[in-house]
């Protein structure tokens, strides 16, 4: 009885050292569709004895999230883990406040699991301070079938295309273009127009090595003309308005097109909406032939000093790599798995789709990394240009004026 009783209470220590391990999760995925992929992540940490704790702050673009993780750090408090996107993530692994999984890594074989594009945002000066839950496009369109039936059009392979069915759209009382007026959403909108009119190679000049000449040049102008061409294509209510609800209005037949980066299809998805029965999800055109603009979701690890938040932070990046959750979790979110080791028979034609373009485009060198999602240049840059970009799209700044003025702006923030 004495040994039964010792291994019991070992059992209920034991027991209640797992239930002190929790991780907070500080993350900016609010919509239907991005709640439901996080909780994929969440199950399994729960599963494996961790309690989640959950620190939303809404606001699609996470700047708000910024704001709110800069406050959290001053007052030396910062979250265990953090969705940041790109050139944040090595700036906050720089000022030496992440820490990194780098053991787990090595026994779970991540190096050859993941591809270099995806390493490049997670894997900083040698060591894994973030995890990868998938990789997106951004310059996509979300296309309503039941619009296009309406009006007996095909989907447009063209920007000539594209902007010939405005009027049509507009004449079957059916918005040709459901976007949200928020400067995010128009930053992530420009770099697609960016990649389908100049291409790859004009993209990588301009947004990333910002050549100036590149940036006051005669593509840039065409870049902006299309922009025009869109912002006529809006309604007079898209101000402020939230992307998810613009994507709604894709759903439900109000707008026949959304440019928006994948994350789109997870509301799709969350309205029971089927690719090709409901909706298309198609690139931009391509007047250049190539190009595909990605962007890595990751949650960065900041440094824990208690030893259980540290084996918590441990189960939050393994479940996030665990092949089943990387497909559950993009088969809600919309988007591709960080992983290349994982079968996609069980994901949507469009991730199907995605997938492959994006191995074709990264083998031919036409794949890039996002601007506005702050891969290609630093947050100080993005920043600029984006201001530069709405305050073009909100007016009626002509198309060498905008050009103009984004590179000046760029000019100045670097």
């Amino acid at each position: 009885m004495k040994i039964l009783s010792i291994t019991a209470l070992l059992l209920v220590s034991a027991s209640s050292a797992l239930a002190d391990q929790s991780v907070e999760v500080m993350h900016f995925w609010t919509s239907g569709g991005e709640a439901a992929a996080l909780s994929a992540v969440r199950d399994k940490v729960v599963a494996e004895g961790v309690t989640w704790a959950d620190a939303p702050v809404a606001g699609g673009g996470g700047d708000a999230a910024k704001t709110a993780l800069q406050a959290r750090i001053a007052g030396g408090n910062p979250p265990a883990a953090m969705l940041m996107l790109g050139q944040n993530i090595i700036d906050w692994a720089n000022e030496g406040l992440l820490g990194n999984v780098d053991a787990l890594a090595a026994a779970q074989g991540w190096d050859a699991a993941l591809p270099q594009a995806v390493q490049d945002f997670t894997k900083i000066d040698g060591h894994y301070v973030s995890v990868p839950t998938n990789v997106h496009r951004t310059d996509m369109i979300w296309a309503s079938k039941a619009a296009f039936d309406k009006i007996d059009a095909r989907y447009p392979t063209t920007w000539e295309e594209l902007n010939a069915l405005a009027p049509k759209f507009i004449e079957a009382g059916i918005i040709p273009l459901a976007h949200g007026g928020q400067a995010w959403q128009e930053a992530y909108m420009f770099e697609a127009v960016a990649a389908g009119v100049g291409g790859a190679e004009f993209y990588r000049k301009a947004l990333i090595d910002l050549d100036d000449a590149t940036l006051r040049g005669p593509e840039m102008v065409a870049v902006f003309d299309q922009m025009a061409a869109l912002r006529g294509m809006v309604d007079p209510n898209f101000p402020g308005r939230d992307w998810n609800l613009a994507s709604a209005m894709v759903i439900n037949g109000e707008a026949a097109m959304q440019i928006m980066g994948d994350w789109a299809k997870g509301e799709f998805t969350n309205a029971g909406k089927l690719p090709g029965t409901d909706y298309a999800c198609i690139p931009v055109p391509k007047a250049k032939g190539d190009g595909f603009v990605y962007l890595v979701n990751s949650l960065s690890l900041f440094t824990q000093a208690d030893p259980d938040r540290i084996k918590a932070q441990e189960v939050l990046a393994s479940a996030i790599m665990d092949p089943a959750v990387q497909i559950a979790f993009n088969q809600a979110k919309g988007a591709i798995p960080a992983r290349t080791d994982i079968d996609l028979t069980t994901m949507d034609t469009c991730a199907q789709g995605t997938s492959a373009a994006l191995a074709t485009n990264d083998a031919g060198g036409a794949a890039v990394p996002t601007f506005a999602g702050t891969h290609a240049a630093n947050a100080a840059v993005v920043g600029a240009a984006t201001d530069a970009i709405t305050d073009f799209f909100n007016s009626e700044m002509s198309a060498a004026e905008g050009a103009v003025a984004l590179a000046d702006a760029i000019a100045a923030a670097k």
